[in-house]
């Protein structure tokens, strides 16, 4: 059996080492010129040397929001000597020596943009892809396609009226690298998850003032530096650098930091291979992995607010089960309404339909649910 592993980022190194394991053919493709995914740290922005986008969201103070003790798969865990909240240098650190210890680097294809993949009559798959230094298209034929792109690569924007009449500089935080170019600067950071929080710290050791817009009253409470003001969403740009709020207060500004979020994208995933991606949810997934309609591809990672680690980990055992034919998954119609019945009950819970793959305090159960059926060890986040 080959198997084509989009991705050489945490869960395409996990996925490579399970389909190793079992004895198939694997090959790991990836668009960076390094393992490591989101965690290779580059200075860069905007396109790389052959002129592709840079999509890293690394930053360079980032340290890990989760202790090391639920950030490993379950057959490597960190070094001792590492500490419990890590930094994004002893992530890469560790899937590099997780990829030495099981010699996955051979499996490996750097500079290669995967363009295409697509169904073919004999229930296989083509995957196209570029190798960008020599800027050749090449096409190999694989059994199985796993896809583990990450869902860091597409940056989300929210509409702001009158965000043309601004005339200073607007940024998402996937182009965030270090705080030296804030200096003295009056900064508006919108969005307060993890990445919002981290920015408005660092940003505001060297800012005039950093303006925290954010409608989370967990994270309003917290306690920041002086010149951090808080502030709720934004209502509207004023003029070329005024911005108003939902509470009438206006404040001037130099630059604008979305921290909103990413989409997912899978551009290489042709039509014919029935995947579809709305408002935030991609169908038609079994247990948010594997394609209904043709089983042999799958989705690692696509849940978030969890362990991402230990959801790699379950996710890749479990669809290697079905690989190796020791997992019979149900009909495709059982599939499906297993999918509604999920839908219906997150939707009992008051989870908007939007937050299908969040897991949250779910996150435990959807692990105990995919051991159970694929017969493997429970796991613990």
């Amino acid at each position: 059996m080959r198997v084509a592993v989009i991705g050489a980022g945490a869960s395409g190194l996990c996925a490579s080492k399970r389909v190793k394991d079992l004895g198939f053919e694997c090959d790991v493709y990836d668009m960076k010129d390094a393992i490591g995914g989101v965690w290779v740290y580059s200075e860069e922005v905007g396109t790389d040397e052959y002129g592709y986008t840079i999509h890293t969201p690394m930053y360079k103070k980032l340290s890990t929001n989760l202790p090391k003790e639920v950030m490993y798969f379950s057959d490597f865990p960190f070094p001792e000597r590492y500490e419990s909240f890590i930094t994004r240098k002893d992530v890469l650190d560790y899937l590099n020596i997780y990829a030495d210890r099981f010699n996955l680097r051979p499996l490996v294809k750097l500079n290669c943009l995967v363009r295409n993949v697509r169904p073919l009559k004999d229930d296989r798959w083509e995957v196209t892809y570029l190798h960008k230094p020599t800027n050749e298209t090449i096409r190999k034929v694989y059994d199985v396609v796993m896809v583990c792109n990450g869902h860091y690569n597409v940056p989300i924007y929210p509409e702001v009226i009158g965000e043309e009449l601004f005339q200073g500089k607007k940024e998402h935080s996937r182009d965030y690298r270090h705080n030296g170019p804030y200096k003295d600067k009056r900064v508006l950071i919108i969005g307060a998850g993890p990445s919002g929080v981290d920015l408005t710290n660092q940003i505001s050791e060297v800012a005039e003032c950093v303006l925290f817009s954010t409608h989370s009253a967990v994270v309003a409470k917290q306690t920041y530096r002086e010149n951090v003001i808080k502030k709720p969403d934004v209502s509207r740009i004023v003029d070329h650098e005024t911005v108003e709020f939902t509470d009438g207060t206006t404040s001037r500004c130099d630059v604008i930091i979305y921290c909103t979020g990413y989409q997912y994208s899978f551009p290489f995933l042709d039509d014919s291979c029935g995947i579809k991606v709305e408002d935030g949810v991609i169908q038609p997934l079994y247990k948010h992995i594997i394609n209904i309609e043709r089983p042999t591809m799958c989705f690692i990672g696509l849940p978030f607010i969890v362990a991402a680690f230990l959801t790699f980990d379950v996710q890749t055992k479990y669809y290697c089960k079905y690989l190796d034919g020791s997992l019979k998954l149900p009909s495709k119609e059982e599939m499906y309404q297993d999918t509604e019945n999920e839908k219906k009950w997150r939707n009992e819970k008051g989870i908007s339909s939007n937050k299908f793959h969040m897991m949250g305090s779910l996150e435990q159960k959807y692990y105990d649910d995919l051991a159970a059926e694929a017969g493997i060890e429970p796991f613990h986040a």
